[in-house]
């Protein structure tokens, strides 16, 4: 009798099977007001239109991520993510795969929102080439602040990004292009990480203890580990970085990763694709291995400490659990991931190219131990067993 085929971990929200030639990008949460969660990815792929005009869904949830409905579609958005600010929520990002940047706000809980036209109405770069993916969007000194990449140097990818800072006032309308502010751009050189520098991007807006901005960045390294941290300048326009003391050691840089500050603990949390040694020759570039997913601490942004691993499947060749976003609520954290796993239809194609959107809740997250995870791919390999079910701090079902 054929097995039943095992269902990805969470609650899912979006099933892509992989013979649509669509797979499932740029996951995104956001919470409402009134306790309701909404959730976004977009579409890349030979069946999508990615490099034309991306196209963005909207999905709801009011029972804290149990379910899940479809609230709208939304052309001309790519690499976007939510966030709330002043009583509405917003979804910013590009037009399309290296393009425009844009911003739309949404009055009703995400069902409807504006469309980007003009300078007026969220077209915030008239022209150019950019990169981005959902980075949070935080307030300091009177200012919400962003990270992007100017995607002009050249068409190789990663070496073709550089980062900037994009801010406005708090009061500001955020739709008007004349509110925002462009830092300049650090400019990478492949000689940093001995010549093995392959490009920074995804970076996170991120404060320092002295009160200066700074953005915190994705490091393309074969053996992964490397984040950037490049620092805005007391001028508050020039974005700069010292490759000698400003690389930083972070399990997991080699692919996306969101980091937020705890306003409980004062700690920065993150979720990465941290690389167990028994899983570090699997491929060639530790950023094709996303098979585990690893709760991160830091109370610098420079030293981190693994705290918990949420998500892990033996296989990394077909799955992955990547490009998280979350958001702390009271004493869990909720996220939502890009997840490669099994489906009737084959499943993924590889650990890249995911076929969910699914929801997931770590409980009492600031109590977790690498002891309580369902898995510790970390330990030697004599010591693991089949994952069990799931530790109380890894809900499988919100409630």
């Amino acid at each position: 009798m054929k097995q039943p085929l095992p269902t990805p971990p969470g609650t899912v929200i979006r099933h892509q099977p992989a013979v649509s030639g669509l797979f499932i990008g740029s996951p995104s949460i956001a919470i409402l007001g009134d306790g309701t969660y909404v959730a976004s990815h977009d579409f890349f792929g030979p069946g999508s239109r990615e490099h034309e005009r991306g196209g963005t869904l909207i999905h709801r949830s009011t029972d804290r991520g149990l379910t899940w409905k479809q609230a709208a579609g939304i052309e001309g958005a790519f690499w976007s993510g939510l966030f709330v600010h002043n009583g509405a929520l917003y979804l910013m990002g590009l037009t399309c795969h290296h393009g425009l940047l844009v911003i739309r706000r949404s009055e009703d809980g995400g069902f409807s929102w504006t469309s980007p036209v003009d300078e007026r109405s969220g077209l915030l770069t008239p022209e150019g080439q950019y990169h981005t993916a959902p980075m949070p969007v935080i307030i300091h000194s009177g200012r919400i602040w962003r990270a992007i990449e100017d995607a002009g140097s050249g068409t190789t990818w990663g070496q073709r990004y550089n980062p900037m800072l994009v801010s406005a006032p708090i009061g500001a309308d955020l739709l008007d292009r004349a509110n925002w502010t462009f830092s300049t751009m650090a400019v990478q050189s492949p000689e940093w990480l001995a010549g093995a520098f392959g490009g920074w991007l995804e970076g996170n807006a991120v404060t320092l203890d002295d009160g200066r901005m700074a953005n915190l960045l994705r490091v393309h390294h074969p053996r992964g580990e490397k984040a950037a941290l490049a620092i805005l300048d007391p001028d508050g326009h020039t974005l700069t970085f010292h490759p000698e003391h400003d690389m930083i050691e972070l399990p997991g840089a080699a692919t996306k990763f969101a980091v937020r500050k705890d306003p409980e603990s004062g700690a920065w949390w993150t979720l990465a694709n941290a690389v167990p040694p028994r899983h570090a020759e699997d491929k060639d570039h530790h950023t094709q291995i996303r098979n585990t997913l690893a709760l991160l601490r830091s109370t610098d942004l420079r030293h981190w400490e693994m705290r918990y691993i949420p998500l892990y499947h033996p296989d990394s060749a077909r799955h992955g659990f990547q490009y998280v976003d979350w958001l702390i609520e009271g004493r869990d954290l909720v996220f939502v991931c890009r997840t490669a796993w099994e489906d009737a239809s084959g499943g993924a194609r590889n650990e890249h190219d995911a076929n969910y959107l699914t929801f997931h809740r770590i409980r009492d997250f600031r109590d977790c131990e690498l002891m309580d995870s369902p898995a510790n791919p970390f330990q030697p390999e004599s010591d693991i067993s089949p994952a069990p079910a799931p530790a109380p701090h890894l809900a499988t079902h919100a409630a």
